[in-house]
């Protein structure tokens, strides 16, 4: 059994979550007393909360909230033992919910319960739950749900509890029914863990990537461009060129060979590749040419990989070959789903196929797995756990020969052990053509992201027929290995952003220094500090006073740092404020002692004012 199972079962084996469960039930009965014909339909509990969905006979509002809360308060008070009912038969079910469920409102306001009734396989037990007092003015207070369990004792067990938000949700997920009301709640055992939560939600707010991508000048969304698109602004695409660029550099040491392909491919590759028979719903709308081709927005880059390796004969001696691409791809996700940059329609993939003989798949998949670790070593991503996804045996979603995943789980599993990797077994997390291994990573807050992955793949091979030539003259198939160690530009900029709050580290900030002119005077020299920092070079690959007009100024030609210089005719007061605002690592104050002397004042965003410095010093301080 895989360890998120297991955590799973755990959690619905304990007191907390039966103390959210009952939340949620007390939620709706305040929610029926408070709104009157109020339609329920699910309540369960969730990490953290619980939530329940209701068909209110109007609008609410968030400013609703705090009604709802101080009602569900004074019910639990009351210490309403909760009591379990067994109905006889479904006859007896049906007349619960009809006569006992809904008050005696009848069909109108129980019909979503009925439908979960029938859902109730024939022979299965059908309980409900009883909340039953007698307030002080003498009034009974009573409320039953259908509801397989478990919960707890008493609504005076229900204490440190805070509704959150309302949202939308489809009745039974389906976007053909109903869009109902879902009331999110929060609940834990203590006063101090349900404050410790609420000022972690509150920290997390202060680091929303979607505001402070806009603060910081990264990236913003028009809806006149269209729902998850991103447009990248300036110091955002610095900061993807920055990210880019080392992954580029990893691989070309480790022996990949970059390719390019199109934005838009025949529809006819999707078909061969199955793509199209397990992800259509996820693909742009076809498109047809006056010839009566079909082309679509690729939803992934493999197959034109693949076109590219059966573009010539392949001998046991290339293998292996590793073709990677920041290839942009396009997926239709629901506008509910998209979430800023961490769920988009068009994102851009560090994407790479490794075209492997057998021999070579394990060392090869280590290789991966190593330039994962490195990268977020990188990063400064401190925690991290693998996840193993592999095929449901019960699932019809999988293509492919039950023998290669079997050979696929089998190589992964291997190599994550002889790597000492910390890594669970998730049975039903395959992609639909092979087996993969997640990559989970915590930011500053304790959250978990599932960032990057690595793929095993014997089906595409088959599929395309894919050979090349062994030592013994003969055809063999190759296997493939997919694998994007960050998932995706947008979503791995969209972490950074809120693991770091905005303040990246001195090598991925889009701008590494700014230069801070006291005056109009020292303009000149700011400038002067800014091309030196920036690394212009003459043909000794040295910087010199002539170039620069100030003589003191020389330092390593290698410098080539982000720097900006602010030259506003602002207060220098007024400049510290808005670069630190803008969480630039250094500024670099001049005036006209720091001409005389050819140093700067140093200010560091975390330490504050550092001194007087030579800019070589300033260098070395900053690890140049």
């Amino acid at each position: 059994m895989s360890a998120p199972v297991q955590e799973k079962q755990a959690y619905e084996q304990s007191g907390l979550y039966r103390l959210r469960h009952s939340a949620a039930h007390l939620m709706a009965q305040a929610v029926t007393e408070l709104f009157p014909g109020s339609k329920l339909s699910i309540g369960p509990p969730i990490e953290n909360g619980f939530y329940y969905d209701i068909d209110f006979p109007s609008t609410i509002k968030e400013e609703d909230l705090p009604k709802i809360d101080q009602r569900m308060r004074e019910l639990a008070k009351l210490d309403m033992p909760i009591v379990r009912r067994v109905a006889k038969d479904r006859v007896d079910a049906k007349r619960i919910i009809l006569e006992e469920c809904t008050l005696g409102q009848g069909d109108a306001t129980a019909l979503y319960k009925l439908e979960l009734l029938d859902a109730i396989p024939e022979g299965d037990e059908i309980s409900f739950f009883e909340q039953r007092a007698t307030d002080k003015q003498g009034k009974e207070r009573v409320f039953i749900d259908l509801c397989r369990g478990p919960h707890i004792e008493s609504t005076k067990e229900i204490k440190h509890f805070k509704l959150m938000s309302i949202a939308g949700a489809y009745w039974r997920g389906d976007v053909k029914n109903k869009q109902l009301t879902r009331i999110y709640g929060v609940a834990f055992d203590t006063k101090e863990e349900l404050e410790h939560y609420l000022n972690m939600l509150e920290e997390a707010k202060k680091r929303d990537h979607r505001v402070l991508g806009r603060e910081l000048g990264l990236f913003m969304f028009s809806p006149v461009v269209g729902q998850g698109l991103a447009l990248w602004l300036p110091k955002g695409a610095v900061l993807r060129d920055v990210l880019s660029d080392y992954m580029k550099d990893e691989q070309t040491k480790r022996g990949y060979l970059p390719v390019v392909t199109p934005h838009i491919g025949n529809a006819k590759l999707y078909e061969k590749s199955g793509h199209i028979i397990t992800y259509k719903e996820k693909m742009f709308p076809f498109m047809e040419d006056e010839e009566k081709e079909t082309f679509i927005l690729k939803p992934m880059n493999c197959p034109f990989h693949i076109e590219i390796y059966q573009s010539a004969l392949r001998s046991y001696r290339d293998l292996p070959i590793r073709y990677a691409e920041f290839g942009t791809v396009y997926r239709y996700e629901q506008s509910g789903e998209l979430a800023g940059m961490l769920r988009v329609r068009g994102f851009t993939q560090d994407d790479a196929h490794l075209f492997v003989r057998e021999d070579q798949l394990l060392e090869e998949f280590k290789g991966v797995v190593d330039l994962i670790q490195v990268t977020r070593d990188r990063l400064g991503l401190n925690e991290m756990r693998f996840r193993l996804g592999t095929r449901d045996p019960n699932s019809d979603k999988y293509v492919g020969h039950p023998d290669n995943w079997k050979l696929a789980e089998d190589a992964i599993a291997r190599a994550c052990d002889e790597m000492g990797l910390d890594y669970d077994v998730s049975v039903g997390d395959a992609a639909f053509y092979g087996p993969k291994l997640d990559v989970i990573v915590k930011d500053a807050l304790g959250r978990a992201w599932q960032m990057g992955t690595v793929q095993v793949d014997y089906n595409l091979p088959e599929r395309f027929e894919l050979e090349y030539i062994g030592e013994d003259g003969k055809p063999h198939r190759p296997i493939m290995i997919h694998r994007a160690p960050f998932g995706s530009l947008e979503r791995m900029i969209g972490f950074l952003t809120e693991h770091y709050a905005g303040a990246f580290p001195f090598w991925m900030a889009p701008v590494q220094v700014a230069v801070l002119p006291i005056a109009d005077r020292h303009n000149d020299y700011a400038e002067a500090i800014a091309t030196a920092l920036r690394g212009f070079k003459d043909k000794d690959a040295k910087l010199t006073g002539e170039m620069t007009g100030f003589a003191p100024i020389a330092v390593k030609p290698s410098s080539n740092l982000r720097v900006q210089v602010d030259d506003r005719r602002e207060t220098l007061g007024k400049k510290i404020r808005e670069n630190q605002r803008m969480k630039v690592p250094y500024m670099l104050i001049v005036g006209d002692n720091d001409i005389e002397a050819g140093t700067v004042g140093v200010r560091s965003r975390e330490d504050g004012d550092l001194g007087a410095m030579t800019l070589q010093g300033f260098l070395e301080r900053a690890g140049y």
